[in-house]
């Protein structure tokens, strides 16, 4: 019987498929790792790189109004109308410079000169934003400021940062302050994004922030800078959380330039192409694999499945089953192969061999079998002669007699197991009439046979036991007449016996019980052993069946095959 169970084929490509995806899932793990710090790391310096160039175009600038400054310091020395012209035409080409101040050294302003008209005096609460006098006590040299709005011009407010270097000349300490436009600052930082979302912005080293592109959102809070933790970092690139902070000090060492910039950005989209590409890389190597695992298949399994197949047609057949081992394909399956052809043909020889010693135990058994009906019936037969002798009945006897040596003749037949159903009708004749003898007036018979049948042989000593079975079990010790009778047809391929008799018949139990019996009981013992040596000569397909009632009869059916030559039983 075939068990379900897993191809070879498909255990084979599950595996490889499993193996293929673990490594491919490692590789993909491990790359997508390297490939990610790669990415950041390349994000890190992309951002220095913009941050760097920012802060060269920042110092660039702020190196160009140190140098504008010390020209307009050698101006100041110049007369009242001299300096007028210059800064008329001054302000003309630097559109960046708001206004250009000097002031005493107790802080008043002594000139202002600039394109928004003249000054109307000192912010009206006293402070002057773009001059810190606190500061320049600590820094006598000079500063720039933070971004402020200039408020002495009227009705103009622009948004300045404020460089202020110290001017010496012969009469007295003064100051200079260069009002300089935010917006060029502000072009140069906020045209200078990091991907979509990153920006870049000014700070002192005090963490003060001095220009932010988002600079409304931050006044209105709605944007916050951890400039604490920005100034605490040293220059250079660090990540933090999703975000990459660039840090760069401008040479004039008061400010630092920040670059914000976030990882999600640069990752989601280089991850998406990456994953596109890994998708097509896995999609390449498992369709590679399958194709693999197909060609491993069809050189590993699928020689095994045909050895599987050849297996099962020698469990069907194996007397006239041939094999044929590969000559090519896998080494251990061919050796299988032709392991399996070996064990074939030893099976084959062990098979015929033994074959002919089942034969021999057959006519063993046959043999064995005849021995225990003749002393049987012998016993049962010269028990009735002895009764006669006994009753004066001399000339019964003798004929009594007689039919036994008849009996014994046919029984005899010459060494051979099969007679002519003609032969056996006539056995069976002889016992009919030496029971009959025996049991007078206590039963009738008579045998019907159709002419057809005659010369079809039987195996001999069939009908004997189960007439005597009858007359024993059935009829023996009716009220009313017994009746046996016995025909002989042709049912198909086969010849039917059939012994009817009138007796006492059986049930079910009882019938079971005579065809299990041992041959060590007396009873039955004819029954069991007709019907076993019919099974063992011809087949299980042959052999008898009863069919009986209690008080109805009994009817015997032997069913045999159509035999004309004992050889024909002889040779198999």
């Amino acid at each position: 019987m075939k068990k379900n169970g897993i191809r070879m084929s498909t255990l084979l490509i599950c595996s490889i498929l499993a193996i293929v995806l673990i490594v491919l899932a490692a590789a993909v793990l491990l790359f997508s790792q390297t490939y990610q710090q790669q990415l950041i790391q390349t994000a890190r310096t992309n951002s220095l790189r913009t941050v760097t160039q920012v802060s060269s175009t920042v110092n660039d600038y702020l190196a160009e109004i140190k140098t504008v400054m010390r020209m307009l310091g050698r101006e100041m020395t110049d007369s009242e109308e001299e300096r007028a012209e210059f800064f008329d035409v001054f302000l003309r080409i630097r559109p960046d410079v708001v206004a250009v101040s000097t002031y005493a050294s107790d802080g008043s302003l002594s000139h202002c000169y600039s394109d928004l008209g003249p000054p109307t005096g000192i912010e009206a609460d006293g402070i002057n934003l773009s001059l810190d006098t606190d500061r320049l006590r600590s820094e006598s040299m000079g500063y720039v400021s933070a971004p402020h709005v200039v408020t002495f011009f009227q009705d103009k407010y622009p948004w300045v940062i404020t460089v202020v270097q110290r001017m010496k000349d012969e009469s007295a300490e003064r100051w200079i302050a260069l009002d300089i436009s935010c917006s060029n600052i502000a072009t140069y930082i906020s045209d200078s994004g990091i991907g979509r979302r990153g920006y870049c912005f000014l700070m002192d080293t005090n963490g003060n922030i001095v220009y932010h592109p988002q600079q409304q959102l931050i006044y209105s809070d709605l944007k916050t800078e951890d400039t604490a933790f920005i100034s605490s970092l040293e220059d250079g690139s660090y990540v933090e959380g999703n975000v990459i902070y660039t840090v760069r000090t401008l040479s004039n060492g008061q400010w630092r330039l920040v670059g914000v910039s976030y990882l999600q950005e640069f990752l989601t989209e280089s991850l998406r192409q990456l994953g596109s590409i890994l998708l097509l890389l896995a999609g390449l190597v498992l369709l590679a694999t399958l194709i693999v695992s197909a060609v491993l298949s069809a050189s590993i399994s699928r020689p095994l499945r045909e050895l599987e197949h050849s297996m099962e047609q020698f469990e069907e057949d194996a007397d006239h089953f041939s094999y044929d081992p590969p000559q090519q394909g896998v080494r251990e399956v061919r050796r299988l192969s032709a392991s399996f052809q070996d064990l074939v043909l030893k099976l084959q020889q062990l098979m015929k061999t033994v074959r002919k010693e089942e034969i021999n135990l057959r006519k063993t058994e046959l043999r064995a079998l005849q021995a225990q009906i003749n002393p049987h019936f012998l016993y049962n037969t010269l028990d009735s002669i002895s009764w006669m002798c006994e009753q004066g009945k001399n000339a019964e006897a003798v004929e009594m007699v007689n039919a036994l040596a008849r009996l014994f003749r046919i029984s005899i037949s010459r060494g051979h197991e099969l007679i002519p159903i003609r032969s056996e009708l006539m056995h069976a004749e002889s016992y009919l009439e030496i029971q009959a003898y025996r049991y007078k007036n206590q039963f009738t018979w008579s045998i019907d046979a159709d002419e057809n049948c005659l010369d079809y042989l039987c195996h001999k000593i069939t009908l004997q036991p189960i007439i005597e079975n009858a007359i024993y079990h059935g009829i023996n010790g009716l009220v009313d007449d017994g009746e046996i009778r016995v025909s002989v047809r042709e049912d198909g391929e086969d010849i039917l016996f059939t012994v009817r008799d009138n007796g006492s018949g059986m049930t079910d139990e009882q019938i079971a019980a005579i065809m299990q019996k041992e041959h060590s009981d007396r009873a039955g013992i004819g029954i069991k052993n007709v019907n076993d040596r019919l099974t063992i000569y011809f087949g299980p397909a042959y052999g008898i069946q009863i069919e009986s009632e209690p008080d109805q009869g009994t009817s015997v059916f032997i069913r045999m095959p159509k035999v004309k030559e004992e050889a024909d039983y002889e040779k198999k």
